[in-house]
């Protein structure tokens, strides 16, 4: 056993969930919606898109596609259940700028295809499209490190979470 196998060992491996869309990582607190930046559903993420397709994080089981698009739940091969929410306020669009992929209750892979919307128009019309990632069962997890303050693209690793 070498130095960094000794210093690491008896460390849990992080599972690690990609970014849904490409865009900027940033910290929960800088979404201005307190039920996210206030982490009142979990500790995450959140991506300020560039892109207009949303993925799936990791392997995983959809919990519930939102009739409207503008968010998905997943429970992760992992354990971890994970909602990804595409803009604040967006479910008041009725599903307008958004179309689904994946339905409720299908297994989908790290990287399928979830949502597509249109982030110009949704713009447009007046919302904001920061897409927080929030780990809603947080305290099943002992950390739930976030990697901001980088441009990423879709299944670039923006969390990692320790049992």
């Amino acid at each position: 056993m070498g130095f960094f196998d000794k210093l690491f060992s008896g460390k849990s491996k992080e599972e690690e969930l990609g970014a849904p869309v490409d865009g900027e990582a940033v910290p929960l607190s800088e979404v201005s919606d307190p039920t996210f930046g206030e982490e009142i559903l979990g500790k995450g993420v959140a991506i300020r898109p560039t892109g207009n397709q949303i993925y799936s994080p990791c392997d995983a089981s959809v919990d519930l596609m939102f009739d409207t698009g503008h968010a998905v739940s997943l429970k992760g091969d992992n354990g971890a259940e994970i909602l990804i929410h595409v803009g604040l306020e967006t479910v008041a669009l009725k599903g307008k700028h958004f179309k689904t992929f994946a339905n409720t209750d299908e297994h989908v892979a790290k990287g399928q295809l979830l949502i597509e919307f249109d982030r110009e128009a949704v713009a447009a019309d007046g919302y904001d499209t920061i897409t927080p990632m929030v780990i809603c069962n947080t305290a099943d997890y002992q950390s739930v490190n976030s990697y901001t303050g980088k441009s990423v693209l879709a299944g670039d690793t923006v969390l990692g979470l320790v049992k």
